[in-house]
């Protein structure tokens, strides 16, 4: 199944299990060679064009991060045609001027997931590919979602470092002390092995990170609420359509 009109993916992640304004949703189950995907791949008309939406946890939130089949998600938008995909991710901020609600598109990844299916590779009989890695992310898509942020007025990060956790637990006050020596600027738990994935599917791969909290022990809070992670994470989730309708407007 092939529907090679589909000018962007987007993966979305906590607090966006769907795609909001999209015109005439067509929802698509694809069987991949790796098991299942998140759910249902959800395809329709956005800022005239046509989005391929997918909710990384699962349309109830049912997937922690170290569960997310990121292979069967990549595998499946590549089938119906996408060759560009923007993931969508809630992070938590590092580096001090990433606080809550910052939107970042950062350029440089670190992981530390550990038991994750990394590389369609890992299957009997598949070709082993050494990919380029060393950048991560694709430059010039980075550059369409800043300039849309910059039209848009939505004031947008430009470069930084994505940690990679296993989750689903937040991390401890000395494990972010640990990645802020590494050079990390931004923790998550989804970034990784997303992007490497897209790379060896050849497709072009950014990643919208939007910042929830400040993590354990930076800012000023003594104390990471649920509560106000979710409005954060959502104040910050509101923006994504208008920037990615800006975007694609060209």
């Amino acid at each position: 199944m092939s529907i090679p009109s589909i000018s962007l993916a987007v993966i979305g992640g906590s607090g966006l299990y769907d795609f909001p304004g999209l015109l005439d949703p067509v929802r698509h189950r694809i069987d991949t060679p790796y098991g299942p995907a998140s759910g249902d791949v959800v395809a329709g008309g956005f800022a005239g064009k046509r989005i391929a939406f997918l909710a990384r946890h699962g349309e109830s939130h049912t997937l922690p991060p170290h569960r997310v089949n990121y292979r069967a998600n990549l595998w499946a938008l590549h089938s119906l045609g996408a060759r560009r995909v923007i993931g969508v991710n809630a992070v938590g901020g590092i580096r001090d001027d990433m606080g809550p609600r910052t939107i970042v598109v950062p350029d440089q990844v670190i992981d530390y997931t550990h038991g994750r299916f990394t590389s369609f590779c890992d299957v009997e009989g598949a070709e082993v590919k050494h990919i380029d890695f060393s950048e991560p992310y694709t430059a010039s898509l980075r550059r369409e979602l800043l300039a849309a942020a910059a039209r848009a007025g939505i004031a947008a990060i430009d470069g930084g470092c994505y940690g990679a956790t296993q989750g689903p637990r937040l991390e401890t006050r000395a494990e972010i002390a640990r990645m802020k020596r590494d050079g990390c600027d931004l923790v998550g738990m989804t970034g990784m092995p997303e992007a490497a994935l897209a790379r060896e599917l050849e497709l072009d791969y950014a990643c919208l990170a939007l910042v929830a909290n400040f993590a354990a022990g930076c800012g000023d809070e003594e104390e990471i609420s649920i509560e106000e992670i979710f409005a954060h994470l959502a104040a910050a989730t509101a923006e994504v359509p208008n920037l990615l309708r800006v975007m694609l407007a060209g």
